[in-house]
C-alpha cells in the first residue's frame, strides 16, 4: 500500500522533508508539498536577500525534488480556509507542518505601533516582493533609519538601504522597492544591539560585505570593542567578524554619503514622534555576567524608519499544540507533535540555524513517522482525496508546471543584468497561468 504524506509549506524545511521521504520510500510514497502561495521555495524566494543570488541556487535541488516520482507541489491552498488539519489527517498517513515562523515578534515598547515601525518579516517581504507585503507604504524620506537586532537580517536590511541603485539593479529585488530606494533620503543607518561585539550574531561574509559598499561606510565606536586579547576566546567565525568590526573602527571617516552606525550597548526603550516614528529612544547598557543591564543613560536616534529584527513566531493552528514561550509548535526532539502530525524546520525548533540546518530536521521527522507507522500506509484517500475536496470547494490549485510558467515570465521581464522581475500579485500569477 502506498504511503502518503502531506507537507505544509514549500520552503527549505518542506523540501528537505520531502527529500528525506523520497530517500526512504522511493517511488512507493505520494508526497504533496502544499503551500498557500502559488509559488514554491518560501524564504529562499521571499526571505534571502535579493543580492545574495548564490544562496538562492539551492532551489535547483528543490526543483529536482519537485520533479521526483510521487512528489507534487500543490500551491494556492490555504490551510484553515481551504482545508483543515483534521481533514488532512484523515486523508494522509502523515502530515508535516513546515510552515516556518512568518510573524515578527513585537518590539513591546511604547510607540512600537507608530507608522514607520516595521518588523523585519514585513520589510524584507516588501523588498523581496512577497505578495503579503508588496503593497506596504515604506517611508524612506527621513535621513535616519534604526534597525534593531544584531544578526544577519539586520545586516541585510542595512545593506539594502545603503546600496546604490546600480548595485541593486543586478539583484532580484522587487521593482517597486528598487524604484523607491532610488529616491531614498536615508543617509544614516543605525544598527542597534543591547550587547556588544562579542555577543553579536553577525557572520563573517555579511559583515565583510559592508566594507565594500560604493556609497556607505560602516562606523564602530572604538570604546565599544573589548580588549584585543579577549578575541582569543572567541570561536573562529566570530573572531573574524569582530576583526571586521575592529577594521571599521580604525578606518578614518571618509566622504561617502551614507553611514552605517553600529550602536552597541543600546537598549530600545521607546519610539517617539508626532503621529509617526521620528526618533528611537535607547538606553545605554553594560554587561553583567553576559546580561545587558540598563545604566539609566538615555539617547535619541533620529529616524523615520524603525525595523525590528528581533525574531519570529510560528502562527498558531486550531487544534495543534503550541509552545507560546518559544513561538513554535509543541513537538518532541524528533518533530513529533503526536503520532500522525509532525513539524520540521522553524516550526519545530524556532527561528534558528541556516538553510541547511533544515535538512537533518527532515530526516528526523521521517524517522519519527516510520517509527510510528512502520512505514506502512493506512489506506487513506491521499492526494486524490485532497484533489476532490479542493475541487468541490472551488479552490484554484497550482502545480509545479504552473510555477515553471511563472518563473519563465519573471525571467523574461527582468531589467538588464537582473535574474528576474518578480510578479508580486497572486491575482496576476493566476491570470498568467490561465
Amino acid at each position: 500500500m502506498t504511503f502518503s504524506i502531506a507537507i505544509i509549506g514549500a520552503g527549505p524545511a518542506g523540501y528537505y522533508t520531502a527529500e528525506a521521504a523520497l530517500k526512504h520510500w522511493g517511488g512507493a510514497a505520494h508526497v504533496d508539498i502544499i503551500d498557500r502561495l502559488p509559488t514554491p521555495y518560501g524564504l529562499i524566494r521571499a526571505g534571502v536577500a535579493p543580492d545574495h543570488q548564490s544562496i538562492k541556487a539551492v532551489t535547483k535541488r528543490y526543483e529536482a525534488t519537485s520533479l521526483g516520482e510521487g512528489v507534487r507541489f500543490v500551491g494556492n491552498v490555504n490551510l484553515g480556509a481551504d482545508v483543515s488539519i483534521d481533514e488532512l489527517l484523515g486523508l494522509y498517513d502523515a502530515v508535516v507542518l513546515s510552515v516556518g515562523a512568518p510573524h515578527d515578534k513585537p518590539l513591546g515598547i511604547p510607540g512600537d505601533d507608530l507608522p514607520g515601525v516595521w518588523g523585519s518579516a514585513a520589510f524584507v517581504g516588501w523588498y523581496n516582493g512577497h505578495p503579503d507585503f508588496a503593497g506596504l507604504d515604506i517611508d524612506l524620506s527621513h535621513h535616519g533609519a534604526a534597525i534593531i537586532g544584531n544578526g544577519n537580517v539586520a545586516i541585510d536590511c542595512a545593506r539594502i538601504l545603503a546600496k546604490t541603485p546600480a548595485e541593486l539593479a543586478i539583484s532580484d529585488i522587487a521593482g517597486h522597492a528598487h524604484h523607491q530606494l532610488e529616491g531614498s533620503g536615508v543617509r544614516d543607518v543605525h544598527i542597534v544591539g543591547r550587547r556588544g561585539p562579542h555577543q553579536a550574531s553577525f557572520t563573517t561574509k555579511e559583515m565583510g560585505e559592508l566594507g565594500h559598499l560604493e556609497r556607505a561606510q560602516p562606523l564602530v565606536r572604538a570604546p565599544d570593542l573589548p580588549p584585543l586579547e579577549a578575541d582569543a576566546a572567541l570561536d573562529p567565525g566570530l573572531r573574524k567578524t569582530v576583526t571586521h568590526l575592529r577594521s571599521f573602527a580604525a578606518t578614518p571617516r571618509g566622504d561617502k554619503p551614507i553611514t552605517i552606525h553600529f550602536e552597541f550597548f543600546r537598549r530600545p526603550v521607546a519610539v517617539e514622534g508626532n503621529g509617526k516614528a521620528e526618533r528611537l529612544i535607547v538606553e545605554t547598557t553594560r554587561l553583567e555576567d553576559g546580561v545587558a543591564v540598563g545604566t539609566g543613560e538615555l539617547h535619541a536616534i533620529p529616524c523615520g524608519l524603525v525595523i525590528a529584527c528581533i525574531g519570529y513566531r510560528t502562527a498558531t493552528i486550531a487544534g495543534v499544540p503550541y509552545d507560546t514561550g518559544r513561538g513554535r509548535f509543541a513537538s518532541d526532539d524528533t518533530g513529533r507533535i503526536f503520532p500522525g502530525l509532525y513539524a520540521s524546520g522553524w516550526a519545530r525548533r524556532g527561528p534558528s540555524g541556516t538553510i541547511g540546518t533544515n535538512r537533518p530536521d527532515g530526516f528526523s521527522v521521517v524517522d519519527a513517522i516510520v517509527a510510528d507507522t512502520g512505514g506502512a500506509g493506512k489506506g487513506g484517500a491521499g492526494p486524490a482525496g485532497l484533489d476532490a475536496l479542493l475541487e468541490g470547494r472551488g479552490v484554484r490549485v497550482t502545480h509545479f508546471a504552473h510555477w515553471q510558467g511563472i518563473d519563465a515570465a519573471e525571467v523574461a521581464r527582468a531589467r538588464p543584468g537582473a535574474p528576474r522581475e518578480k510578479i508580486v500579485s497572486v491575482a496576476e500569477m493566476l491570470g498568467l497561468i490561465g
